[in-house]
Order: structure tokens, then C-alpha cells, then sequence
């Protein structure tokens, strides 16, 4: 299976797509004459800039590689979670826009008949018009949930099951029909929507400007790296144990291509609400964004795990710090002189949520 997973850093959401796109040579990978199926995340009728939904043209940079080289057959297909109308989040998350200035079909699940699906012995009820489709690129967000800690590749296909089943899924705990949702649907393509998540909530209110995309082709493995870029050991979360035992994918070491890494955000993300809580333990100087957003990930994992009230030094992080020597703890490469420094650029937020354990 492909291990490499592509990165594109910047703010420009449709033209960073096609780039990803055309660099990861997409096209090769999907036969001609397939009918494709976008799925983003439409949670709620929330914009994307809530941090709840994936940004739209990421959706229209997709359908615009597509259509350059020769897919005509498109449709986006999504179910809006419990009490919410999909319809209503099409329209507010401008997806109604994009099916209409590219001729795509835009498929309500919620409208769709269900088929008894038998995997393994686990019965799940799906959409039927997901396997009227030949090729599945899946777009979520890259987020904090607050049951499972994370929702990205494979959660997102929760969205191609009716409500009567989402209910169900809540009563069996999430975990394990998650994963056997994601062994039921096969996906090929994963683009993952970094640009201004919401690190804590699916529903959105306090996003970050993370300010890149990412792209592979194993949900598993975009999952593990999804978990340890908001400070999770990935085999912490259930579902992707239990998928990599399924046999979907495997979660491990992946081979992370930059393709512009001289491009990363050099200044600080947007602090949100929640965000602001813990710039009372940084000092910043020219840090950069996903730098940045790595640290305040792993400082939330440390504060729900009550550890982080133990902290008593301050973290330093930013291209400031070049050089210097000072008496604190130095997050990031830019601190290596530091006589506390965890390396990395960046260092993943996983790793510094273990080095600060270690260093309180």
C-alpha cells in the first residue's frame, strides 16, 4: 500500500489543491470512464471558516483536476449529522454553488434507500448510491471530536450512513462501527482539509489557521498522521486499531512529501477563544503557524489530562530564538541551543505532548 503522504502549505485552498493534485500524479491512479464520488465533511450548515466543514475550494479545485483530464461523471455525496438538514449545509457551505457552475450532482444520503451491508459478520445499514459510484475521494477536516478525539478519513464516512444507523453507532460506542464502516466503503483518495479546523469540537467556533492540505491514499495511515498532528498516540484511538486490524490500512511510518516547503506559514495562527488559554505558557517570536498550532494541540492534551497545571517554565518557540540560550523549555528546531529543546520542524504535537511529561 502507498505509504507517502503529500503536504502543500499556503491559503489559497483551490489552486494548493490541483497543485497537490497534479504533483501526486492523481489521474493515474483513477480508470477512465469512473463515475467518482466527493465526500467532504458537512457536519452542520456551518461556513468553513467556523472550522466545522470543509473548505469548498478544496471541493472545486477536485472537480477542476477532474474535469482537466477527462472525468466528466462527478457527483458529491454527504449526510449531514443528526437533526440537521443536509440540504441547509450544502447551501450555507456553498457546495449548492459549486454543483451548479460544474454541472456535479450533489446527493443527500438522507434522501437515499439503505442497503443491509454483511461485513465479517457485522451488519451496517448503508446509502445506496455510494456503490453506484466507481472511485471515492474522501475530503474531510482534520479536527478535534469530542468522543472519539479526532475525526478525519475514516470517521467522515459516517456521512454515507442513514440517521436510523448514525443513532446506532452512538449506542455501540463509535469505535468498532467506524471501522467496519471504512472496510464496508472502499476509499482511494483522501484530501485533508488543515486550512482553519477546529482542533477541539466538530461542530466548529474555535478554529486555527493550520494553513495546509494534506493527500494519501490509506485512511488508516492519514488518520495516525491526523491523530499525532493534534497530540495523540494514534493506537489511543480506538477506531484506527481496530481499522489497521480490519485489514483497511495500516497506521505506522509514513513518507511525508513537502512539496513547497519553503512556503510553510511563518506567522501565528489565528488564536481562537479556546486557543488563547494557553498563550500564557508561550513566548513566540516569528514562529511559525503549524509549528505553533502543533504546540497549542499538545497543550490541550496536556490540560485534559490535568497535567498541564504542572507546568511551571515557559515554552519558547520561533525563529527568535535562533541561537539563544535561555532558561526554559524551547519547542521546535529554531530552539536547539536551548538546554531543553524537543527538535523537529516541526516537532510533531504527539512527541511534544511526551517530551513535556518528561520535562515538567
Amino acid at each position: 500500500m502507498n505509504n507517502n503522504i503529500y503536504i502543500i502549505y499556503g491559503k489559497d485552498a483551490k489552486s494548493m489543491t490541483k497543485q497537490l493534485l497534479e504533483y501526486a500524479d492523481v489521474k493515474k491512479y483513477i480508470p477512465l470512464g469512473s463515475k467518482i464520488a466527493i465526500k467532504p465533511n458537512l457536519v452542520v450548515a456551518k461556513p468553513y471558516t467556523s472550522g466545522a466543514t470543509t473548505n469548498p475550494h478544496i471541493v472545486e479545485g477536485i472537480i477542476e483536476y477532474l474535469s482537466e483530464n477527462g472525468f466528466e461523471n462527478i457527483a458529491i455525496l454527504e449526510g449531514a449529522w443528526l437533526g440537521a438538514s443536509t440540504k441547509r449545509a450544502f447551501e450555507v457551505c456553498g457546495y449548492t454553488e459549486i454543483a451548479k457552475k460544474y454541472n456535479v450532482k450533489l446527493i443527500d444520503t438522507k434522501d437515499d434507500k439503505p442497503l443491509k451491508i454483511n461485513v465479517d459478520g457485522f451488519e451496517l445499514n448503508i446509502c445506496s448510491q455510494v456503490y453506484s459510484y466507481d472511485f471515492l475521494i474522501n475530503v474531510p477536516l482534520l479536527k478535534g471530536h469530542c468522543q472519539t478525539q479526532l475525526t478525519c478519513a475514516l470517521k467522515n464516512l459516517k456521512g454515507l450512513i442513514p440517521d436510523s444507523e448514525k443513532r446506532r453507532f452512538h449506542t455501540l460506542g463509535l469505535h468498532k462501527p467506524i471501522a467496519y464502516l471504512n472496510k464496508a466503503i472502499k476509499t482511494h483518495i483522501i484530501v485533508v482539509d488543515s486550512i482553519m479546523p477546529d482542533p477541539d469540537f466538530e461542530e466548529g467556533g474555535n478554529p486555527v489557521e493550520k494553513d495546509f492540505i494534506a493527500l494519501g491514499f490509506d485512511p488508516v495511515l492519514i488518520d495516525s498522521f491526523a491523530a499525532e498532528h493534534l497530540g495523540y498516540n494514534p493506537y489511543d484511538i480506538e477506531y484506527i486499531r481496530l481499522a489497521e486490524k480490519l485489514g483497511i490500512g495500516k497506521a505506522g511510518e509514513y513518507n511525508l512529501i513537502e512539496i513547497n516547503s519553503d512556503k510553510k506559514p511563518t506567522g501565528v495562527s489565528k488564536r481562537s477563544s479556546i486557543v488563547s488559554r494557553y498563550t500564557k505558557y508561550i513566548e513566540e517570536k516569528d514562529a511559525c503557524s503549524v509549528c505553533y498550532a502543533n504546540l497549542i494541540s499538545a497543550l490541550m492534551r496536556l490540560d485534559e489530562q490535568g497535567i498541564l497545571k504542572r507546568l511551571s517554565k515557559k515554552l519558547y518557540i520561533g525563529q527568535g530564538y535562533k541561537g539563544k540560550v535561555m532558561d526554559g523549555i524551547g519547542i521546535g528546531s529554531c530552539t536547539s541551543d536551548f538546554n531543553i529543546c524537543k527538535q523537529g520542524c516541526p516537532p510533531k504535537s504527539n512527541e511534544i505532548v511526551e517530551f513535556l511529561k518528561q520535562n515538567l
